[in-house]
């Protein structure tokens, strides 16, 4: 059951009961070939589109998203497990995106004169051409069109590389493009080994790369990158801190810390991971967080009222399973759940772990699942200290009442995001991306728009 891709196909199981639902052959040297040549000739076409029209084709796609929402959401359900209304959502949120960019992202591109006398020197945002993107599973559509968008309104154009296991979510996708009206080569998708990747990254008509993922996978990109001598962007992993002071508004931290650690059935980068929690309050937090854990309705994800579904892979619960396993040998108290559940199909049960401390390996490492571990804090100041005891940097959130504090620590705080009095989640209004080995790079806003983009000095009359 832990095979996603064989010899010669990627496989796509169905988690919710192990069913094969699909198996894709990866592509040939020669497909290869002739999708990035695609690419590049879309971006010759694309890159002198004005960008009104880039815009506008982003509203016809919204629109595209909207109309086939049931069959995307259904189709990512299938796939990796996610519940069907969290899927609904997924397709939503990327059909505003677009809409987003479509009304924000010429603006973002026009050109910036400069500080020199005359106003004779500009700054001009130009595309870089085709860009490798490699993603993964965990949000087939949102993932790959938070990048993608606002690289294709700069005029880049985009080939995708799926994870194996959602290939079905990838080549919808490229229909719903198609429909869209995309012009060919705008939008690739390829369905290659890893050897596959590496003959892309290598490949001049590849201008830049981007990855979301492992920081093994991204170790791997980036070295492959570098070498080729093209940019790079890396959103890896997070173990991100979810800190509650004192004073925070209990019920209010609760809710949140709840959503931010099992929505997506736990499978975020950036979710609340770590829950550092002030000891004054947090034998009633947990105690809080404990019985809204316990209300989650674990089940049948195509079911609008399941909010846990299975895990998107086999391999990766037996991982989670040992995790925990280690975790309470290192001494941590099993508040709820713990184990595998019985059954057909890839869940495991909503988790809660206390007692943990900064040696145990809930806390040193990534959990990617439906498992929160409770820390405890003496005060504000070894809350922070805990929060920046990883080697991971994605997001971090904040709940106090105190304001003015929450701002003071967030200035300390070793995070590429810090959200206070709210979870995290990533919106195209402001930008996504993280330090130490979350990555580098940043995703949305108009960071997203630049960050493929040549920023190219025109000085005109130089004396």
């Amino acid at each position: 059951m832990t095979q996603v891709s064989s010899v010669t196909h990627a496989i796509s199981i169905n988690p919710a009961n192990g069913e094969r639902i699909g198996q894709y052959p990866f592509e040939s040297a020669s497909d290869l070939d002739a999708a990035l040549a695609r690419a590049a000739a879309g971006f010759s076409i694309w890159r002198r589109t004005p960008v009104e029209q880039r815009a506008q084709a982003l509203v016809v796609l919204a629109r595209a998203l909207r109309d086939n929402a049931a069959s995307m959401a259904n189709m990512i359900t299938m796939e990796m497990g996610k519940p069907v209304t969290q899927a609904r959502g997924e397709i939503e949120k990327c059909a505003q995106l677009c809409e987003w960019y479509a009304e924000h992202g010429p603006a973002m591109l026009t050109a910036e004169p400069t500080l020199v006398e005359g106003a004779k020197a500009r700054i001009e945002y130009r595309p870089l051409g085709p860009i490798l993107a490699v993603m993964p599973w965990n949000f087939p559509i949102w993932q790959v069109l938070r990048g993608a968008v606002p690289a294709l309104i700069a005029g880049n154009t985009y080939v995708l590389k799926h994870a194996p296991n959602v290939m079905g979510s990838a080549y919808l996708l490229h229909d719903v493009l198609q429909r869209a009206n995309f012009p060919e080569g705008v939008f690739e998708v390829i369905n290659v080994t890893p050897d596959g990747v590496s003959t892309a990254i290598a490949d001049p008509r590849i201008a830049a790369v981007t990855l979301t993922g492992s920081v093994r996978a991204g170790m791997a990109i980036g070295a492959q990158s570098g070498a080729a001598m093209k940019k790079c962007v890396l959103e890896l992993g997070g173990s991100d801190p979810f800190i509650v002071l004192n004073d925070a508004d209990l019920d209010e931290a609760v809710k949140a810390a709840v959503i931010g650690r099992y929505q997506n059935t736990g499978q975020v980068c950036a979710a609340a991971k770590r829950l550092i929690v002030e000891q004054d309050i947090v034998e009633e937090f947990t105690r809080k967080f404990v019985e809204a854990t316990r209300q989650l309705v674990v089940g049948d994800p195509l079911a609008a009222e399941t909010y846990i579904g299975p895990m998107a892979r086999f391999d990766l619960r037996d991982e989670l399973d040992q995790q925990v396993r280690d975790t309470l040998e290192d001494g941590a108290t099993l508040l709820l759940g713990g184990k595998k559940a019985e059954g057909p199909g890839n869940f495991y049960e909503p988790t809660v772990l206390a007692d943990v401390t900064d040696q145990m390996t809930s806390f040193k490492q990534e959990l990617f699942g439906p498992v929160a571990s409770i820390i405890t804090a003496r005060d504000a100041a070894h809350a922070l200290a805990l929060a920046n005891d990883s080697e991971f940097g994605l997001a971090s959130t904040i709940y106090t009442r105190n304001v003015e504090l929450a701002q003071q620590m967030a200035g300390e705080l070793e995070t590429g995001g810090v959200f206070i009095n709210g979870y995290c989640a990533s919106d195209p209004r402001v930008t996504f991306g993280g330090v130490k080995k979350s990555g580098f790079g940043r995703e949305l806003s108009h960071f997203g728009v630049r960050e493929f983009c040549n920023a190219q000095t025109v000085w005109l009359d130089r004396r």
